[in-house]
């Protein structure tokens, strides 16, 4: 009679809705998280080991010192990235410690997301429409101290900039999405309106989350995908340099057979691709 049920139904609906993102939201973190690792750690040093071998043989073409130049400059951008993200966070904790600025960022969610998760979003998202919805709803101050705190350094870096940082807000958790809960007072008409109008609300904020829950999903089979395939990549390097170095006879490339000169190619076009792979950034 007083539209309670209609109230919670969709109150309901809005919490189930949430806590589906807040999942997805933590899976996406954490896959990104992985596929950092993987880039930072287990291609950089197959990449090197690559690049040790080949540093004994004398005489190679110098088409193979440009691959692994090439690679290092554009691993050093990677780098830079991650530490310009590390340095905006410990100057956010100060900037924000014991001030009033404190809420803000912690309410943009900004403040609570680990330091290790900005680096993976920035490292891992190009384009970022997730961050849309909650970028209006957080509220201009919210957005920009948020999208300054990740896209600063970043952008300057050749990274992420403000696509980065609005993946990160969008990460950080669904800002103002509270359900108001005015107290039902007076009349049955007003009660009645009242829980009409949370109804309402909630089935709108409800739609906005289930948008960013289709994105996530989107990007969360995206992201593992890319793990996936630079696992591969890298594997069937590490297989190839085995190989290479068991059949070496030589560590003069004038004298090694056309097969160990294939070889050695292959693995040069391999630190290419995976570098490649290395920066490849997903769209969502």
């Amino acid at each position: 009679m007083l539209n309670n049920d209609l109230r919670n139904d969709a109150v309901s609906n809005f919490e189930s809705a949430k806590d589906i993102y807040e999942m997805l939201a933590d899976d996406v973190r954490t896959q990104s998280e992985k596929l950092m690792n993987v880039r930072k750690k287990e291609c950089h040093r197959t990449i090197i080991e690559v690049e040790e071998m080949f540093s004994k043989v004398a005489n190679t073409p110098k088409v193979f010192d440009k691959a692994f130049a090439e690679y290092k400059a554009e691993f050093k951008v990677f780098t830079d990235i991650l530490n310009d993200i590390r340095e905006d966070v410990r100057r956010a904790n100060l900037q924000t410690s014991g001030t009033a600025g404190a809420g803000l960022m912690a309410g943009a969610g900004v403040a609570t997301l680990a330091p290790t998760a900005a680096m993976a979003i920035a490292t891992t998202f190009g384009t970022a429409s997730t961050g849309t919805a909650i970028s209006s709803l957080a509220g201009a101050a919210a957005t920009r101290s948020a999208l300054a705190w990740l896209g600063g350094g970043a952008l300057a870096a050749g990274g992420g900039g403000m696509a980065a940082g609005n993946a990160l807000l969008a990460l950080a958790g669904p800002v103002g999405w509270g359900i108001s809960g005015a107290t039902l007072a007076g009349s049955a008409l007003l009660a009645r309106r009242k829980n009409a109008k949370i109804a309402e609300e909630a089935n709108e904020k409800r739609k906005e989350i289930e948008v960013l829950n289709r994105q996530f999903k989107a990007s969360l089979v995206e992201v593992k995908k890319l793990i996936i395939e630079t696992r591969e990549h890298r594997y069937g390097m590490i297989k190839q340099l085995k190989e290479l170095k068991r059949d070496m006879t030589s560590f003069d490339y004038k004298m090694l057979d056309s097969e160990q000169k294939n070889k050695m190619i292959s693995l040069k076009n391999h630190v290419e691709s995976l570098s490649a792979l290395m920066n490849k950034k997903i769209d969502v």
